[in-house]
């Protein structure tokens, strides 16, 4: 699961600040215990003692080094056991506790090159925090109301509204709830206010609960920073735009909503091209359909969307003006 060099810098310096944090507490609770009990800080002081002391019995050779070795041992041992028996006696339980913010990595990060849990776990929340700020939604499938839609046969799809809608949230569900790095691809696809983009937001909470990294942007937003990265770069925008090839799901909401250029094809070409050559799934919400995608962008792209992806047709009446009037 690969995450954007942004989420990973946040999390990293969350876990930082966590185990400076955790040193600094360590460091001014062993200062109390001194000046409360002074008989920890000359137990702490032999306990170094008797540690340098093995490791110079260490190196002795024969049974003299043996021996020293064990008295080290055993000092070292009863020395640790009234520090234990003092702490108990006069501090809360865990109040001298040193150990590292993370028993497994020691608070870096990291377990030789793989990814600690402890900071992986920061990431998915970092991930989780951006993914809500750019949908805007806390949204889940269980809020999903079916209810909105007629259950009246639509001529048009041969079926009602209901009953295509309960296929679509069937299938973004299972698409969430089991995704993987080759999940495929969804192209959601109706008029405005049917739901398009609640079930896209649905998704990225879901799939970034899971621990993928999710990128989730609003067409006119993503082709701005796509922009911006060729016309005027810099670290930022190049940082931006990475994200848009490197994370697992990118979700690409409200597509058609841009203003048209040739600049915005030929980028969303390049976008889907990439993406789909590397087996990356993405999720795209248009109001658009399929004949005015091709002639908004290009046969090229259109043709791309309908072969590489499962489309999923919305319908029903704008949800949006039903709330509006108290429906």
């Amino acid at each position: 699961m690969s995450y954007s060099n942004e989420v990973v810098r946040r999390a990293r310096e969350r876990l930082a600040q966590a185990k400076e944090d955790r040193e600094s507490e360590n460091r001014q609770h062993l200062a109390e215990a001194y000046a409360r009990v002074p008989r920890i800080r000359e137990i702490d002081m032999q306990l170094r003692r008797t540690m340098a002391q093995a490791a110079y019995a260490a190196f002795e050779q024969g049974s003299d080094g043996r021996e020293l070795l064990e008295q080290a041992r055993q000092q070292n041992l009863e020395l640790q056991q009234e520090r234990a028996a003092l702490a108990v006696e006069n501090f809360e339980e865990g109040y001298l506790d040193d150990s590292p913010i993370c028993d497994k990595c020691g608070g870096s990060g990291y377990i030789g090159t793989n990814m600690c849990e402890c900071l992986r776990e920061l990431c998915r929340q970092e991930q989780k925090k951006e993914v809500s700020i750019l949908s805007g939604s806390r949204d889940t499938f269980n809020q999903f109301r079916l209810d909105y839609y007629p259950d009246r046969i639509d001529p048009k799809f041969g079926a009602s509204p209901r009953t295509l809608m309960e296929r679509n949230l069937r299938a973004c569900r299972t698409y969430a709830l089991t995704f993987t790095p080759s999940a495929g691809n969804l192209l959601f696809v109706g008029d405005t206010g049917l739901g398009k983009t609640f079930l896209s937001a649905c998704i990225a909470r879901a799939v970034t609960d899971r621990g993928y990294s999710v990128t989730y942007e609003p067409a006119g937003r993503l082709f701005s920073k796509l922009e911006q990265a060729k016309f005027t770069p810099s670290e930022e925008t190049r940082r931006e735009v990475a994200r848009f090839y490197d994370c697992d799901l990118l979700i690409l909401d409200d597509l058609g909503t841009e203003m048209p250029s040739q600049f915005t094809t030929a980028a969303l070409y390049t976008l889907l091209n990439d993406r789909i050559l590397e087996g990356k799934p993405m999720v795209i919400s248009t109001n658009l359909n399929v004949e005015e995608l091709g002639r908004r962008y290009s046969p090229q792209i259109a043709s791309r969307l309908m072969g590489s992806f499962d489309v999923r047709r919305f319908a029903g009446e704008d949800i949006r003006i039903m709330k509006n009037r108290g429906l």
